[in-house]
């Protein structure tokens, strides 16, 4: 008596199984419109973001290449100025010590209008790149911009087409996960996430399931419907494929 009670309670786990993949599965599909929307925008946003803050960076480079050519002409121009303060008090001096000194400076300043000349010809060849690139990003930018609000519009309009289907499945997904013991739910979750197309559980269909061949003595097993059976080489639970068609009919999913 205690062996058909147990053979009931593991076919009826097998029965819930089926029904909590074959709900997943729904899930899956809808999922899969979404197609890869949802990585294109993340990754769309990830470049907008990049994008920003390059085009910050290089328009605050341009202002401060601007401010540093104002200064240049500024001091090139101080330069100037104390050159011939410095050449007239030359005319006026005691003695050498005070010439040479005079003439020191006269050459620092000499110095200092060569390396501001130089400053403000190297700003004056930047120019033109800096203004390329501050386009180039802004552009793009724009464009970015315009591609990322169609692909949120076509997320937008995929979530709305399939948003009330996906929760009206997700509440079934609730009540029938409940039905599966716990252990087995890990079991099952675990295997969901290690295989690619999310089939944990699947049918036996002319001696093979999920593309591989069963032997004899476990299709045996698996029609009997008093076991889990594990395939040998995924891991998935298979089960007996009229006890899929019989299980999958009963779901309103």
């Amino acid at each position: 008596m205690a062996t058909t009670t147990q053979e009931h309670s593991i076919s009826d786990q097998l029965v819930a199984l089926i029904r909590l993949q074959h709900i997943d599965s729904k899930i899956d599909q809808i999922k899969k419109l979404r197609g890869d929307l949802p990585d294109e925008i993340k990754d769309m946003e990830d470049e907008k973001e990049g994008l920003t803050t390059r085009l910050d960076n290089l328009k605050q480079e341009l202002k401060d290449s601007g401010v540093s050519k104002i200064q240049a002409v500024t001091d090139v121009k101080d330069a100037e100025q104390l050159i011939k303060k410095y050449e007239e008090q030359q005319l006026q001096v005691r003695n050498n010590r005070e010439y040479d000194a005079l003439t020191k400076e006269i050459e620092a300043q000499k110095q200092r209008i060569i390396d501001n000349t130089t400053l403000g010809e190297e700003i004056d060849l930047q120019q033109p790149v800096r203004d390329a690139a501050v386009e180039e990003a802004g552009t793009r930018l724009k464009e970015l911009n315009k591609e990322l609000k169609e692909k949120k519009g076509e997320l937008q309009e995929v979530l709305e087409d399939t948003k009330s289907e996906q929760a009206g499945l997700e509440k079934t997904r609730k009540k029938a996960q409940k039905k599966v013991d716990e252990r087995y739910v890990r079991a099952y979750d675990r295997l969901r996430s290690r295989v690619r197309d999310g089939r944990a559980v699947v049918p036996l269909e002319r001696g093979a399931a999920a593309g591989f061949a069963v032997p004899p003595q476990r299709q045996l097993e698996i029609r009997q419907r008093n076991r889990i059976v594990a395939c040998e080489h995924t891991g998935r639970i298979i089960v007996d494929g009229a006890l899929f068609q019989e299980a999958v009919k009963g779901v309103k999913a």
